[in-house]
């Protein structure tokens, strides 16, 4: 068991070798001949730093003083100013409220209680109007009939 952890080690202990060596040959091909000296060994700081990542945190309050050091401070918000309530109210002018409690039809409960016989006779209505007019056609093509054959 012992020989297969140190072989995974030692697997993985390559690859990141691999990764940093790829890492620097792409930073030597971005990078301008002047400054690939310098970058190089940078670069190798920030390799070190990621194997061992820094926590931070921003709304935990971790109990251990070592990480507590890692809290970062809540972003400071602008202050909202609202112009609604800057502005001043406009003035109105000042009614008697007892005016409005009287309701503007005052018949409207009848209205609701009656409404359906209303809608059943005003039916009734345009029935009978019909039948009348058409009576009044019949009379007029018996007089013109009536008309025609006398002369």
């Amino acid at each position: 068991m012992a020989t297969e952890e140190e072989s995974i080690e030692q697997a993985a202990a390559s690859r990141r070798e691999r990764l940093r060596a790829l890492k620097a040959a792409q930073e030597l091909l971005d990078a301008p001949d002047e400054d690939s000296a310098e970058a190089a060994p940078d670069k190798t700081d920030e390799t070190n730093e990621e194997d061992n990542p820094s926590m931070r945190f921003r709304n935990y309050v971790p109990h251990d003083k070592q990480l507590q050091e890692g809290k970062v401070d809540p972003p400071v918000l602008p202050k909202f100013k609202d112009p609604v309530a800057a502005a001043p109210p406009p003035s109105e002018d000042k009614e008697d409220p007892f005016v409005n409690i009287a309701p503007k039809k005052p018949n409207w409960d009848l209205r609701r209680y009656v409404q359906k016989k209303l809608d059943k006779l005003e039916r009734r209505t345009q029935k009978a109007i019909y039948k009348l007019m058409e009576e009044q056609e019949q009379e007029k093509q018996l007089d013109e009939g009536a008309n025609a054959i006398e002369d």
